[in-house]
């Protein structure tokens, strides 16, 4: 019991005196952080060991830990990193930028293509009422200058164009019905000639293989009769179908020819104010490229059906008006129709009159395009509205795949008025940008302006 009373008493001793020592260190500390312990402090010296007990046998005493500030020394600061879009490169972040907005670009023009292709009844109407207009709007001026108003005028201008147009439809298909039984017999009189050419050419065709070639093609009529028929059916809807827009067309004609200015001032309306002045300049210089590029367009095919019609005509070439007009037709489709119409010229020629006539009939389709393209469409048409055959080529392809015939003849004066617009609206923002040379402009934004840095003291780059 003794024994064990010493042993307490002795582990008691040292307790106060680590106490006393630990209440030391505090006060060191306490004096070199002006009192805050919490601040940081130099380096405590480590403590004394504590003094060796007179008995031999007590347990030792286990060091004081040193502050954890002691223990381990201060670490490097780290380094901050930088904004990840100011590593990326200067064309990277022009390139990122420029793809978004051309993605976005293209994603609206396909939702504008869609839309185009599910109202392409009245987007063609709508655009054919454009073309007449430009044509007859040349009228309704001159009435107006000669003193009849604005109704009146409109009113005589559009009868006259719709009964115009309307007579040449009606004269067409009076003369294929009128010769309709003399092409088919000449069609077969054709034929037979066709054969007896082939049998005497140098082809060493038989009259067994022209035979089979007849045989097959009887075959294939005979096989096909319910598509063909079916053919027939949606021939019948898209007789309806044309019906609808030409009444369409000859609307939208009447009420751009009598209330146009005000159909443009209402339009201009929605455009934003920023935009406007811009837009409103553009507009009569479309619009007189447009009626241009139909006046010319309309000269360069009568002049084309009248010189190859004169052409078939004195070269015995049956239903030589019908074809003079379809050639004015096809002409309103640049390079494609006369191809087409040429073509078809030569295949009639060539089924009634033998290969003779269709080579002379071939040279004068060639002659006169060939002098129309050289010498008539530049004079003309002008400059304001040439367009690259390459354009033209590729527009009309793109405008007939998208609506067909009609988007081929439309493809080339959208392409033109474009053509005009966008020149226009380049000059027009040069033109301001270099008077507000002295302005300051916006300044820059997005990802692209971490690398704009001033290099003078007016801050400009």
């Amino acid at each position: 019991m003794a024994k064990r009373e010493g042993w307490l008493g002795r582990l008691g001793n040292r307790l106060n005196r680590m106490e006393a020592r630990l209440n030391e260190l505090r006060a060191e500390v306490e004096a070199e952080t002006g009192g805050d312990p919490r601040a940081p402090a130099a380096a405590a010296p480590a403590p004394a060991a504590p003094e060796p007990s007179a008995d031999a046998t007590a347990a030792p005493v286990p060091p004081v830990a040193p502050p954890a500030h002691a223990r381990h020394p201060a670490a490097p600061a780290v380094p901050e990193r930088p904004d990840p879009a100011s590593v990326v490169p200067w064309g990277m972040r022009v390139a990122a930028e420029a793809s978004w907005r051309l993605l976005l670009l293209a994603g609206m023009l396909w939702v504008l293509m869609k839309v185009i292709s599910e109202v392409r009844l009245v987007v063609l109407a709508f655009a054919a009422a454009m073309l007449v207009t430009a044509m007859l709007q040349p009228f309704v001026v001159r009435l107006r200058r000669l003193g009849l108003p604005r109704g009146l005028a409109t009113a005589v201008t559009a009868i006259l164009g719709f009964v115009v147009i309307g007579l040449v439809g009606w004269f067409v298909v009076w003369q294929v019905m009128e010769n309709l039984d003399d092409l088919s017999d000449r069609v077969r009189d054709g034929i037979n000639e066709l054969k007896l050419w082939a049998l005497d050419s140098p082809f060493h065709v038989t009259e067994k293989q022209i035979n089979d070639i007849a045989k097959n093609l009887s075959e294939t009529i005979g096989t096909n009769t319910e598509q063909i028929t079916s053919a027939g059916l949606q021939g019948v809807t898209v007789l309806v179908e044309v019906l609808t827009g030409i009444l369409l067309a000859m609307f939208s004609t009447l009420f751009l020819l009598y209330d146009g200015k005000r159909i443009w001032n209402w339009a201009l309306g929605l455009v934003p104010n920023a935009a406007r002045a811009g837009v409103a300049g553009a507009g009569p210089r479309a619009w007189r490229t447009l009626t241009a590029y139909v006046r010319g367009t309309v000269i360069v095919a009568l002049i084309d059906a009248i010189f190859i019609g004169l052409g078939i005509y004195f070269l015995d070439v049956p239903m030589a008006v019908p074809l003079a007009v379809f050639i004015f037709l096809f002409a309103f489709i640049p390079l494609v129709g006369a191809v087409v119409s040429g073509a078809l010229a030569v295949v009639v020629a060539l089924v009634t009159q033998g290969v003779w006539t269709a080579l002379m009939v071939l040279l004068v389709v060639l002659a006169v395009q060939q002098i129309e393209g050289h010498v008539l469409q530049p004079f003309i048409l002008g400059r304001a509205v040439r367009v690259h055959p390459l354009a033209v080529v590729l527009s009309v392809a793109a405008g007939g795949m998208v609506a067909g015939i009609g988007g081929a003849v439309v493809a080339v004066p959208l392409v033109a008025v474009t053509n005009t617009v966008v020149g226009y609206l380049r000059a027009y923002s040069r033109e301001h940008s270099h008077h507000g040379a002295g302005m300051a402009g916006p300044a820059p934004h997005g990802s692209t302006a971490l690398g704009v840095v001033p290099d003078s003291e007016d801050g400009r780059p």
